[in-house]
């Protein structure tokens, strides 16, 4: 099995808010263009920030998607989802969700209301991961993955654990249904603790150092909230924490489909743009209270 070396390590840029209620670092498409991260198309990342306390919740309000996925993946506070196909809830730490937009849904997310009474350290990230031509237009759905419902398996050598969002990890399968071939692991390593992981080559993979430091296929030190590129020229690397560390670890299938994306919609054509844009105006994505 080959080695698969790093193609680039990005830091943190500086951040900017998204809504009032997220304060983010942007990965993708920033460190790279949308088809080089294919399948992943974008990554926010809203590293540790403490909120003050409110009465009235900080967030985004009512807004469109089509055409993707988006996947909030809750670390620290917690967040309160709701869509105008039915779907919604709050996710705490540790907790995913997993809003399939596909052909079309307004939704709005906020910090949950008690959590913004007492406010906090937040951090989360946001990734959104394309969808194949053929199911674009499909129904939307949610998936609420409870951090009880997420598959954990504790590595060798008390090295630590790796919790399997999407995707398989030696025979486990991981909570979260996916349209394409996706891996979305949160590594979490004891310092000293080392693993190594495997994806086929062609896929393409990146890990985000959400907590602590570790060291790269034994030669790149990787800092927290800095995000590593791998090249496609192997399928293993390896991780070993230089302290105690958590790690996000992405790798999927490449759809190797045209893109074209504006805003809030990511479709095949630019004329599927126009047809988004126009079933938005139209009413025709349902509707939310704001």
């Amino acid at each position: 099995m080959t080695t698969r070396t790093i193609e680039k390590v990005t830091k943190p840029g500086t951040p900017h808010f998204v809504g009032d209620g997220f304060r983010v670092h942007n990965f993708i498409p920033g460190t790279s263009t949308m088809q080089r991260m294919d399948p992943f198309i974008m990554l926010d990342y809203n590293s540790k920030y403490n909120f003050p306390a409110t009465n009235s919740p900080k967030g985004v309000g009512v807004h469109p998607h089509r055409g993707f996925e988006t996947v909030t993946i809750a670390y620290k506070g917690r967040v309160e989802h709701n869509d105008s196909a039915g779907g919604g809830g709050v996710i705490g730490e540790g907790d995913v969700q997993w809003m399939t937009a596909a052909s079309g849904v307004l939704h709005k997310e906020y910090h949950e209301t008690e959590w913004s009474k007492t406010g906090g350290e937040f951090q989360m990230v946001q990734l959104w991961v394309n969808l194949p031509a053929k199911d674009k237009m499909s129904e939307p759905k949610y998936q609420a993955i409870v951090s009880k419902e997420i598959s954990k398996i504790d590595l060798p050598n008390s090295a630590g654990a790796i919790e399997i969002i999407a995707g398989e990890y030696k025979g486990t399968k991981g909570a979260a249904s996916t349209f394409s071939p996706i891996n979305m692991f949160n590594l979490k390593l004891n310092k000293g603790g080392k693993t190594e992981l495997s994806f086929p080559s062609n896929y393409t993979t990146a890990i985000l150092m959400v907590e602590g430091e570790a060291i790269i296929n034994g030669v790149t030190r990787a800092a927290e909230d800095h995000f590593i590129m791998f090249s496609n020229d192997g399928e293993s690397f390896t991780v070993e924490a230089a302290s105690d560390a958590i790690i996000l670890v992405l790798s999927g299938e490449p759809l190797n489909e045209p893109i074209a994306a504006h805003g809030p919609f990511v479709m095949n054509t630019k004329e599927e743009l126009v047809e988004a844009f126009q079933d938005f105006n139209t009413g025709k994505f349902g509707y939310l209270e704001g």
